[in-house]
């Protein structure tokens, strides 16, 4: 480092210094001054690779939508193929196809080998294994189109796709189809093994005899608590549309008759009463707090003394922002115009406000997939 610049350093005041040096950075001069450095060579590549990432990340967004579109992953799963074959069976041009497959190798989905064809690699086959990801992949289509212009999204000028795709956030009864309360809870379901396995790590259901999961779906968590504590009774609250579909899946799986069921929505009605401990199962995240506060304050009254409340969805990093939360779902969440991605400690707060104690947070193991909290009624 030149005299110059250590002076320069020396003479600004520690809390400026962060402000000075992105300054710094920003200078074209110092730019090229630092990438020729040895010392900062590495360091200027590393950054630039990461702008890079971030200024193409829409297209490494919609390659992999192709890559899923077409079931290229899905054949490879059966062993290398050569861009020729995948071609003819995806009707799409070889030498498109085979762009597409070198871009699903640089994404590390898929490897190159020496003989041109393509193999699957684990990060790929990731995506054939685990629950809920190719179809949240094939969902995106609404939110691509919202994201289409951020400034009219943040501006809240946009009338959003995600707000029509999924109007039960805005208390929609009246109209709503069948077939949108099937979309929503087939999606739910197929992404709920995840939350679910996490979410009863953090937060165990030891000594609960009933637990209640409001805006259950279709009983995918209550799956899941029951294979965990075969003991346990089992009660489902959410829309009469979604509880017809919630019978048939609890009774495939032989939970028909351990299971409550309490069609009707939490904006228009108390929660019912008798159990011990109440899940709100990626629920929160969809309203705005007033609903949130209504519902906290619902679950409260519902709840015994000493009964537990357990919270599970997405949270924000707060003072430390989080890539996958405080992006992905917090864009998500604002094109659904109504709900919003909150920190542990913010809904830990909105939590004490309805009276609830003895609040834990614990540490999530994947904060992508989910976080988690538990309360205590006390009185």
């Amino acid at each position: 480092m030149s005299d110059a610049v250590q002076e320069r350093l020396a003479s600004r005041p520690r809390g400026d210094l962060r402000t000075w040096l992105a300054r710094l950075a920003a200078r074209e001069d110092v730019q090229r001054w630092a990438s020729a450095l040895p010392f900062t060579r590495g360091r200027v590549r590393r950054e630039g690779e990461a702008l890079m990432d971030l200024v193409s990340g829409f297209v490494q967004s919609q390659a992999l939508l192709a890559l899923v579109e077409l079931d290229v992953i899905a054949a490879l799963m059966d062993g290398p193929r050569a861009p020729a074959a995948l071609a003819r069976a995806a009707d799409v041009p070889e030498d498109r196809m085979a762009a597409l497959l070198q871009a699903g190798a640089a994404m590390g989905l898929l490897h190159r080998r020496h003989d041109g064809r393509f193999a699957v690699r684990p990060r790929g086959a990731a995506l054939v294994g685990v629950p809920g990801l190719v179809p949240m992949i094939r969902h995106h289509g609404a939110f691509y189109r919202d994201m289409a212009d951020p400034v009219a999204l943040l501006r809240g000028e946009a009338e959003t796709e995600l707000a029509r795709v999924w109007p039960y956030v805005f208390g929609a009864r009246e109209g709503l189809h069948p077939a949108t309360a099937r979309a929503y809870s087939d999606l739910m379901t197929q992404s709920q093994g995840l939350v679910a396995q996490d979410a009863l790590r953090m937060v165990p259901l030891r000594g609960v005899r009933r637990l209640l999961d409001v805006g259950g779906g279709t009983g995918a968590f209550l799956r899941a608590a029951a294979a965990r504590h075969p003991g346990l009774e089992l009660a489902l609250f959410d829309l009469p549309e979604v509880i017809d579909e919630a019978r048939g899946q609890m009774a495939a799986a032989g939970l028909e008759a351990r299971t409550r069921f309490h069609p009707g929505s939490f904006r228009d009605a108390p929660l019912p009463q008798g159990a011990d401990a109440i899940s709100l199962i990626r629920v929160l995240y969809d309203h705005e707090d007033a609903t949130v506060r209504d519902l906290l304050a619902k679950a409260h009254a519902a709840l015994p003394p000493g009964g537990t409340l357990v919270v599970a969805e997405p949270m924000s990093g707060g003072d430390r922002p989080d890539r996958a939360t405080d992006v992905y779902f917090a864009f998500y969440t604002m094109a659904m115009r109504t709900g919003r991605v909150r920190s542990a400690a913010r809904i830990a707060e909105m939590v004490a406000e309805a009276g609830f104690d003895e609040i834990r947070v614990p540490r999530a193991a994947r904060p992508y997939v989910t976080g988690a909290l538990s309360a205590v009624r006390r009185s």
